[in-house]
This record gives structure tokens, C-alpha cells and sequence, in this order.
């Protein structure tokens, strides 16, 4: 018997680091990810702790974080927090994603229905991109599906979704650059086998995937449509995977009510 699949990591869906990098670049991107990550106040000793770096360079990094205006200095001895230009361009990126008010209130109304978190992506470029994601404490979303995954099409059901629109010859490209890396016993690692599921994903719009991206989670997917029915987008939901059979019909009506929904809303943001 072969061993149980480990949980997709960042070594799987990362590529090897380039070179060329600046150095202090990385440094202070580092600590940025650390403030976000404590909550709202860390002390610098902390973040230099966490990131591995001298107590001087880590107060110069935070410094000019600070400045220009990433971070800020918080009251009452409570150390760094973030500041309020990292929502200007958390904001400006939703709007590069098409993702406003009513479609996040209408994937957080689609989590309430199903009791499971959703998901809502974008093509972005050559990329299929997580763009909003609502879930809660009870349903959490699955790690590391959240804002800004853009990894394992192959593996997942709205990147099956979205690979299944693409022109033959696109997608050979698009899965040439991406690879199809094994993260579980079950996924598909062969174009062939990708490309039977996938002519059925188109046929049917529904795409599945149960334990391809992460053992014991099972998620399924629905196409989002533009004014001349082309793929845009998808609606998605993960649970855990000995829940899915009991709750897949569910599920399914929910994924094509919702990216009709959001089918309707694009259409009329375009008009």
C-alpha cells in the first residue's frame, strides 16, 4: 500500500527562485507579510524573530515601511501594524479582478445557502486567479485557496472549469508553462486524461475534483459567462470529501445558480 499523499506545500506550486532578486526587496516584502499576518500590532523584537533577521535591520525595514505609509507606528506600546495604503491597492487590484460590492455579497449569500465556502476566479492574463473567497469559523476555506492563488489548474474544479474553455492549442501552452505536478494520488498528471475530463466538464459545465488537490477535500465548479457566452469566470465550493455524495446535487444548483448571477452582473456592468 502506498503512503497517504502529503498536503499540497509551497515547494509544490512554486518555481524555483530566479535570480537577479534585490535582496532588500524580499527583506522588507518579508516583513510586510509578518505585520499582516500578526494581527493589528507586533513588536519589532517579534518581527525580527519571525523573519530571522538582526533587531537593526528589521527597525530599519519597518521604518521605512512606515514612511512610506505600508505600515504604521500603533499606540500604547502595541508596535506595528498596517497601514492604509496597503488597502488602496488591495482595492485597486479588485477592480483589475472585476470583483465589486455585489458579486462579493453575492458569494458570501451563496456560502450562507450551502454552508460551504465559495469561491469566485477570474481569468487574469494566463493565469486562473482566486478573486474573492467567502467563508466563515464553521466552513473555512481549504488552504492555500485563497485571494490571489493562481496554482494547479490541472487539479482543481474551477481551474478544470476554465481549462476546459480554452482552444486545444492554448491550453497545451497554458499546461506546458504550468506543468501538472502530482499532489495527490489521484490527480491527473497526463494530458490525455485531463483532456477526456475536460471535454466532459465542457459538455456538461460542471467540473469536479475529489482528493486531486488535497486529500479529503472534494470541490465542484460552474462556469461564469460574458455577453457572448464566452468562460470569464467560475463559482466554486469545497467540503470536506465524505460529505460530497450526500451533498453534490445541492452543491451543483447552487454553483449554476450563482455564476448565472454573476453571468447577469458582469453583463450589465458592461451595458
Amino acid at each position: 500500500m502506498s503512503e497517504p499523499a502529503l498536503p499540497l506545500s509551497d515547494d509544490d506550486i512554486t518555481e524555483k527562485e530566479p535570480s537577479g532578486l534585490i535582496g532588500s526587496a524580499q527583506r522588507a516584502l518579508r516583513v510586510l507579510e509578518i505585520v499582516a499576518g500578526a494581527g493589528d500590532g507586533i513588536a519589532a523584537k517579534a518581527v525580527a524573530r519571525r523573519a530571522g533577521y538582526k533587531l537593526s535591520t528589521t527597525y530599519h525595514l519597518l521604518n521605512t515601511l512606515v514612511h512610506e505609509g505600508y505600515l504604521i507606528r500603533l499606540g500604547h506600546g502595541r508596535g506595528f501594524g498596517l497601514g492604509y495604503k496597503v488597502g488602496g491597492l488591495y482595492h485597486s487590484l479588485l477592480g483589475e479582478l472585476d470583483v465589486d460590492h455585489q458579486l462579493r455579497d453575492g458569494l458570501h449569500q451563496l456560502h450562507l445557502r450551502v454552508s460551504a465556502p465559495a469561491y469566485y476566479t477570474v481569468f487574469r492574463d494566463t493565469d486562473v486567479v482566486v478573486a474573492a473567497v467567502a467563508d466563515s469559523p464553521e466552513f473555512p476555506r481549504a488552504q492555500p485557496l485563497d485571494f490571489g492563488f493562481h496554482e494547479a489548474a490541472h487539479a482543481t474544479a474551477f481551474g478544470k472549469v476554465m481549462l476546459a474553455s480554452l482552444p486545444a492549442r492554448q491550453r497545451r501552452d497554458y499546461l506546458a508553462g504550468a506543468g501538472m505536478p502530482r499532489l495527490t494520488d489521484r490527480t491527473r498528471v497526463t494530458s490525455r486524461d485531463l483532456e477526456t475530463e475536460l471535454e466532459t466538464v465542457a459538455r456538461s459545465g460542471i467540473a469536479l475534483e475529489i482528493e486531486e488537490f488535497q486529500p479529503q477535500l472534494a470541490c465542484l465548479s460552474a462556469p461564469v459567462l460574458d455577453t457572448e457566452q464566452r468562460v470569464t469566470g467560475a463559482v466554486a465550493f469545497s467540503v470536506p470529501v465524505h460529505q460530497f455524495a450526500d451533498r453534490r446535487s445541492d452543491l451543483e444548483r447552487a454553483a449554476r445558480a450563482g455564476a448565472a448571477h454573476f453571468s447577469k452582473l458582469l453583463s450589465a456592468k458592461d451595458n
